[in-house]
């Protein structure tokens, strides 16, 4: 385990305070967690047991805290047997959880203008960089969140205005707007207000309507499947930007002792092999791609 995530996770029985479902198979899940809510950082994850018949665990990115309320919100897609049985339960039930794991984001005032870009599940890393963000008058940041699914909120129009964007291109995300962050959505399914394309190609439009010096204010974070991050990680190279990414990978463990999620990983002093769980799961993408 590394020295940044060591004596920072902890054991504890959450209590759901909420667990609402969306369309799409995905819930948004709320506990009572205030060990894990406390430590918590953008791009820290969960190990959860979804059920008592099964002892293997799931890892869940955390999407909001509420270190006062001891609360953490958690948004996930049910998809196999683990994440089903999770969606079955209650309020008022408890689950066992380990966390906040993993090695979180980190940000360089000098690159003022973040661009977040989430897609499906993994969204969550980028509203909770956005909450961390929103009260830091350093930053400036955009957000890009993308689903081939309905979105698990209510699309709304916003108020800020993009350049370069198709004046139809105003769909986003509540609490985005709620806390005063310029957000688009993008999808191809033809949703009402939001981009017909992939999320890189908003990005692409976005960085186009910046000057010079304002593209290089630019860091990109990134977390969403597979071929989504690997093209985000070469629109970085186009545009030869700094860009952080979260992996997704399936664990068992999730505290480094299985080596069961392990990437090849550029380091300089040349390739190696990295633990997703506690050496990330946030990485450099030129190093991972």
């Amino acid at each position: 385990m590394t020295d940044q995530t060591r004596n920072t996770i902890h054991v504890e029985d959450a209590k759901i305070l909420s667990h609402d479902a969306y369309e799409g198979d995905q819930f948004i899940l709320r506990l009572h967690a205030p060990k894990t809510a406390a430590e918590a950082q953008p791009g820290s994850f969960v190990h959860i047991r979804c059920a008592e018949r099964l002892p293997m665990r799931r890892p869940i990115s955390i999407m909001r805290t509420d270190p006062k309320q001891g609360e953490i919100t958690l948004l996930y897609k049910a998809l196999g047997e683990g994440t089903r049985a999770l969606g079955e339960r209650k309020v008022g039930e408890t689950l066992s959880l380990m966390g906040p794991i993993g090695k979180p984001f980190s940000f360089n005032p000098e690159r003022k203008r973040p661009l977040l870009i989430g897609g499906g599940v993994g969204m969550p890393p980028m509203v909770f960089i956005a909450d961390h963000l929103k009260d830091d008058k350093k930053f400036e940041p955009f957000v890009i969140l993308g689903s081939e699914v309905p979105f698990p909120f209510k699309v709304q129009p916003s108020q800020h205005m993009i350049n370069g964007l198709a004046p139809d291109v105003i769909g986003t995300m509540p609490l985005m707007e709620d806390w005063g962050i310029a957000c688009r959505l993008a999808s191809l399914q033809g949703y009402p207000g939001c981009f017909e394309g992939y999320v890189t190609d908003l990005a692409r439009t976005w960085l186009d309507g910046l000057s010079e010096d304002e593209r290089n204010e630019v860091e990109i974070f990134s977390c969403g499947p597979h071929p989504m991050l690997e093209a985000v990680a070469k629109l970085a190279v186009e545009y030869d930007l700094p860009c952080q990414v979260s992996l997704e990978e399936f664990m068992a463990c999730a505290v480094g002792g299985c080596a069961g999620c392990v990437v090849k990983v550029e380091t300089d002093n040349g390739p190696a092999m990295q633990r997703v769980c506690v050496d990330g799961p946030v990485f450099d993408a030129r190093r991972v791609f």
